[in-house]
C-alpha cells in the first residue's frame, strides 16, 4: 500500500511496517519487499515448520548468502576484465601504439 506522504505498508507475517523510501528509491523498496515475500515463500516450502522469526531469520540468511554469491561473483568478473585490460594495455605498448 502507498500512502500519500511517500510511505509505503507493507505486510510480512501479519504485521504492517511503514517504510518510507527517499525520492526515487520506492519502486526498489517494492522491488525488494517482493523479493522478501518470495523469499519467505519459499523458506517456508522447505522448512514448513518454522513460523515467525525464526522463518523471517532463515529467509533473511538465504537472501544474505545469495547476496554473498553475487558479490564474489562480481568480483571475480571484475579481476577477469581487469586482468584482459591489462593484457591489452601491454600488448599495445609493446606494439608502440
Amino acid at each position: 500500500m502507498n500512502l500519500d506522504d511517500g510511505v509505503e505498508v507493507f505486510s510480512i507475517l501479519g504485521n504492517e511496517y511503514s517504510v518510507k523510501a527517499p525520492p526515487g528509491e520506492q519502486q526498489a523498496l517494492r522491488q525488494a519487499f517482493g523479493m522478501l515475500e518470495r523469499t519467505l515463500a519459499q523458506t517456508k516450502r522447505s522448512h514448513p515448520t518454522l513460523v515467525g522469526d525464526r522463518l523471517l531469520v532463515l529467509a533473511a540468511l538465504n537472501l544474505c548468502q545469495r547476496q554473498v554469491e553475487l558479490s564474489q561473483g562480481h568480483a571475480q568478473a571484475m579481476d577477469q576484465c581487469k586482468s584482459r585490460i591489462d593484457a591489452l594495455v601491454s600488448r599495445c605498448s609493446d606494439t608502440g601504439n
